[in-house]
């Protein structure tokens, strides 16, 4: 935290998971590091008259108010917070409304509220991709400022059918039932479920607490491309510009990066733009490791971004790099140090999670491994 209080670093105390791969980020984590995809039939609702019939999905049909209160009072259990603690912490949301129980956003955020014992939302993102990487940034910002000693950060997708109906009518997906990025052959992403909740903290309050924490939000950084309302900038300058920024704010080189958990939806036109935007950053030539968990549980939208968090937090604990599933071969415009085929050993002591969202929304999130 270069000219800054150390006692404001930003920590993470808490953390609690449900995605495809179960309940709990052990199953979800060992999945990323075994290259395991969990795209299966879509079962939850009538996909006959779809382009494609793949998502990575639970069983049964959860409801996103309930399964969002479960995790986020697990998260504050696990950060050590009471009832009373917990209630002196904002919340900020990123959510998608379940159409599946007519809820809308602003329902399942106040069943959140209620139920656990937090005060009022303080804000709710819902900017697809981007959305729960901007709602950590703006808790961090909350810390950092003094405003706030915790916050609970949380966000919730599960796969229900207008998104799906929307994504399939534009071709949006991928047609083989596997998410491959910057492989050859890639042919976009598939929808999965994830419900997370994470807790930030100022380090001085961690201390005083006699928590340990799980890692540190290093730097964030937030761009946007202007350029088209879906399309990446293809030279990946707005997403550079977001590592560059969440590099600065930590006083971190590019060169101490060990790892990069990547937006990667397996598409053609972003996965090519993001690894120009890594070249920007770190040269064309021996970048760090580099792996989008995409491949494993999906793109769950609004709660996508908390999801590869929480998995880069868990990564750089094992000291183990998801693998980068689903690849084909190499493709002339996505040379990367890419993890394949087994997860690989290494403690570096910050990495990256990238996301990157239509209309050119970009964000950066720099994690450091706890000391």
């Amino acid at each position: 935290m270069p000219g800054g209080d150390p006692a404001r670093q930003v920590v993470v105390t808490g953390l609690a998971v449900l995605s495809a791969l179960g309940d709990g980020t052990g199953p979800l984590v060992e999945a990323a590091w075994a290259g395991k995809p969990a795209f299966a039939p879509v079962t939850r609702f009538d996909v006959a008259g779809r382009r494609v019939r793949h998502a990575a999905h639970l069983p049964g049909a959860p409801r996103l108010a309930a399964e969002l209160t479960r995790v986020v009072g697990e998260a504050a259990a696990g950060a050590g917070l009471d009832r009373e603690q917990a209630g002196r912490a904002p919340l900020l949301l990123a959510l998608h409304s379940d159409t599946r129980t007519a809820a809308t956003v602003a329902e399942v955020g106040a069943a959140v509220r209620d139920t656990v014992g937090l005060p009022a939302v303080t804000s709710t993102a819902v900017g697809a991709c981007t959305a729960s990487s901007g709602a950590l940034a703006d808790a961090a910002v909350l810390l950092t400022a003094g405003r706030a000693q915790t916050a609970v950060v949380a966000a919730g997708y599960l796969v229900e059918p207008d998104t799906y109906a929307l994504f399939d009518a534009a071709s949006a997906l991928s047609r083989d039932g596997e998410v491959r990025p910057f492989s050859r052959d890639r042919r976009g992403p598939l929808l999965g479920d994830a419900v997370v909740a994470v807790v930030l903290e100022t380090a001085g309050s961690a201390r005083s607490r006699g928590v340990r924490p799980l890692a540190a939000l290093a730097g964030w950084g937030r761009t946007g491309d202007a350029h088209h309302v879906c399309r990446p900038a293809p030279d990946g300058a707005g997403l550079a510009r977001a590592v560059t920024a969440a590099l600065a704010r930590a006083g971190v080189a590019p060169g101490e990066v060990g790892y990069v958990n990547a937006n990667g939806t397996g598409s053609v036109l972003a996965d090519a733009a993001e690894t120009r935007a890594m070249h920007a950053v770190f040269g064309p030539g021996d970048g760090p490791p580099v792996s989008s968990t995409k491949s494993v549980h999906g793109h769950a939208l609004e709660a996508s971004a908390l999801l590869e968090f929480a998995v880069t937090v868990e990564s750089l604990r094992a000291g183990l790099l998801p693998v980068n599933a689903g690849y084909l071969g190499s493709a002339d415009d996505c040379r990367l140090d890419l993890v394949l085929h087994a997860p690989r050993e290494a403690r570096p002591r910050y990495a990256l999670s990238l996301n990157s969202a239509f209309g050119g929304a970009n964000t950066a999130l720099l994690v450091e491994a706890a000391a």
